[in-house]
């Protein structure tokens, strides 16, 4: 019996090239997913290099009114952002209502802004219980002016005075969380801005 090694030389050469091309699929998907991380990490990287960079300065104007100046540094290759909202966070209390009745409901309580401050209720399109202002844009270099006002104690906090609540507050921060578009790019920033230092009416 003859031995078709002509056979045999185009099976194995058929063999070599299948496995060749199996390694070479191989490297191409281990290289496509290394690119595919590499651009990842890059994307990421110019993402955080480009985080809005803002200054605030608050300043009271009197009444138990304030201004909030908000100003985009940078950075210069931002450009401007579409839309910046900006909502006034509440302190690290637990506010729940145990047993809401007629007189407060969850809701009031979720309503109210627990800290020093909030934006001026019906104001520059803030809703009526001054979380946050219409949402504005701005370029870099540029900055706007937003009104903000002392809050008030629950009006079912029974015998607690005005100075007695924001009494409660002195020391504690304005704790501000902003949510900044450009295009589909988003950055959310949190910031801490000094409570102005406050006679409490009696």
């Amino acid at each position: 019996m003859s031995i078709p090694w002509g056979d045999i030389a185009t099976f194995g050469t058929a063999g070599l090239s299948a496995v060749a091309a199996v390694g070479a699929w191989c490297a191409a998907h281990r290289s496509n997913r290394t690119a595919d991380a590499v651009a990842r990490i890059e994307q990421e990287r110019w993402h955080a290099d480009l985080t809005p960079q803002f200054e605030f300065d608050l300043t009271e104007t009197g009444n138990g009114h304030a201004a909030l100046d908000v100003r985009l540094e940078g950075p210069d290759a931002l450009g401007h952002l579409d839309s910046i909202s900006i909502v006034v966070g509440n302190d690290d209390g637990g506010h729940e209502v145990f047993n809401p009745g007629v007189d407060v409901t969850q809701e009031e309580v979720d309503a109210l802004v627990w800290g020093p401050y909030r934006f001026n209720p019906n104001a520059d399109g803030t809703d009526e219980h001054g979380r946050g202002p219409k949402p504005f844009g701005l370029s870099v270099g540029t900055g706007t002016r937003r009104s903000m006002q002392r809050t008030r104690p629950g009006h079912w906090m029974t015998g607690k005075t005005q100075g007695t609540w924001q009494g409660e507050y002195v020391g504690k921060s304005i704790r501000l969380k902003l949510t900044c578009h450009r295009g589909d790019e988003k950055w959310v920033i949190t910031r801490h801005l000094e409570n102005p230092l406050f006679e409490a009416d009696a």
